[in-house]
């Protein structure tokens, strides 16, 4: 019997990171933030227009984004801007 394992497009926020940093998936993929934190968090475009923008994440919420066009997306977190990542669209 073979299993197929499904793709988990899932970032984590914890410790003040993005786990992980770097996430590479799919076009067409949807990619789920949660935060894991205890203190509120975003999830922000560093693209001029933003491509997406949470808004505050307090502890367990999650903001889901979908990529449909392939490049590489970076973001950062507004409130605590040394926190960064980059979802790259295939």
């Amino acid at each position: 019997m073979h299993f197929v394992a499904l793709v988990n497009d899932a970032v984590h926020i914890d410790n003040f990171t993005f786990s992980p940093a770097t996430l590479t998936v799919k076009a067409g993929a949807t990619v789920t933030w949660t935060n894991r934190d205890d203190e509120p968090h975003t999830v922000t475009s560093t693209a001029t227009p933003r491509v997406f923008a949470s808004g505050a994440l307090d502890t367990d919420d999650t903001y889901a984004f979908t990529f449909d066009k392939p490049g590489t997306y970076p973001y950062f977190c507004a409130i605590h801007p040394h926190m960064t990542g980059v979802i790259v669209v295939k």
